[in-house]
């Protein structure tokens, strides 16, 4: 897409709110294309982008409630259940109430959701492959956004 020449520009400064000089635009528009090449990849594994984040989150350990998933995968509660009925719905994990405390919602994985472990498992080297993202190169990436993060949450 193409700016209208025909109208007067705003600014005069060189770069001044340029969008494609802007950080906001740069990590939201790879945001958009990495959940869209992982879309790719995981449609053969018949699972979507949230729902193979919720499943990370389980196969490094289940028996969580749904509010922890959710807080792990930055989510509010009422957008985390529709995700883990839907999951429960593919077979892949199931939900039990716990017999500690009747209102608390466990996620346990099924032996189908154990099994898509296996098969997901070189999702992130494809990514790689994909993005041209080398593994350092990842870990760097993975390293400065989180510091981002800290330090708005920390901060504001």
């Amino acid at each position: 897409m193409t700016a209208n020449t025909n109208r007067p520009s705003v600014t005069d400064k060189e770069g001044e709110l340029r969008i494609e000089e802007q950080v906001c635009f740069s990590l939201y528009s790879l945001s958009r294309a990495f959940t869209k090449q992982y879309s790719i990849l995981l449609k053969k594994l018949g699972i979507t982008y949230p729902q193979y984040l919720a499943m990370m989150v389980l196969w490094q350990g289940d028996g969580l409630s749904i509010q922890e998933m959710a807080d792990h995968i930055e989510l509010e509660q009422a957008t985390a259940t529709p995700l883990i009925q839907r999951l429960e719905k593919l077979g892949l994990v199931s939900r039990v109430r716990s017999t500690a405390d009747e209102r608390r919602v466990e996620v346990f994985l099924t032996s189908k959701g154990r099994a898509l472990f296996k098969k997901a498992r070189d999702i992130p080297r494809q990514m790689g492959c994909a993005t041209d993202l080398s593994e350092s190169n990842a870990k760097k990436l993975i390293k400065q956004t989180n510091k981002i993060k800290t330090f708005i949450k920390e901060n504001n």
